[in-house]
């Protein structure tokens, strides 16, 4: 079975290592969700979700070091977004200038896997299929790209710096978000040929 999410993906790193990345879903297999995976300057991932479903879920696709379920505020768009981890433990706020549309925002898989992926490469650094390492093939169908034009993220209380390129990569799957810190509007699509993320799913709505 094929699944359908919608939403945003926002990514920035900044001086003193840390990269972050947030997924803002208006629809997703298990529902409207959030989601912020962060790489810490030593390389060490972290996935942060709100609930145990989401948490599940997302594990099924990505590879993380830890997993940590709690509060978790995401508000925003493609043009800004603001974070909000464990009640200002970790905080990020984005915010993008104007970007381009990239039509049209509905095409046939196929189309992203031979036609887009190359261009995709090429003008991006960027993967937009591949298999994850859970064995996901994913298809990522961008509609808006905007770059991100300020940014700050605290931890603990600590400024980690001005807006960097994310690098070096995070290594939460097959592809990597654009070095430039952007927002990107984006309609993934999953597939698991195994059936493990359909079972993982059903057992979650049961």
């Amino acid at each position: 079975m094929r699944h359908r999410m919608e939403g945003i993906i926002a990514a920035c790193g900044f001086a003193s290592g840390h990269r972050v990345v947030v997924g803002h879903w208006a629809r997703s297999p298990v529902g409207p969700m959030s989601d912020v995976m962060w790489a810490d300057p030593d390389g060490a991932r972290t996935l942060f979700a709100p609930t145990h479903a989401v948490a599940a879920f997302v594990t099924a696709v990505y590879d993380f070091d830890r997993v940590e379920v709690g509060a978790l505020d995401v508000s925003g768009d493609e043009r800004g977004v603001e974070v909000s981890i464990r009640d200002g433990a970790r905080t990020v706020h984005m915010g993008a200038g104007p970007g381009w549309h990239i039509p049209p925002s509905r095409r046939p898989a196929a189309l992203t896997r031979w036609v887009e992926a190359p261009i995709a490469r090429a003008l991006m650094g960027v993967h937009t299929y591949g298999v994850t390492p859970r064995g996901v093939r994913e298809w990522y169908q961008a509609t808006t790209w905007r770059p991100v034009t300020s940014a700050r993220a605290t931890l603990a209380g600590r400024d980690l710096g001005v807006r960097a390129a994310v690098d070096p990569p995070c290594r939460f799957g097959f592809s990597e978000p654009p070095p430039r810190p952007s927002i990107t509007a984006v309609r993934p699509l999953l597939e698991d040929p195994s059936g493990r993320l359909d079972r993982i799913l059903a057992e979650r709505r049961d």
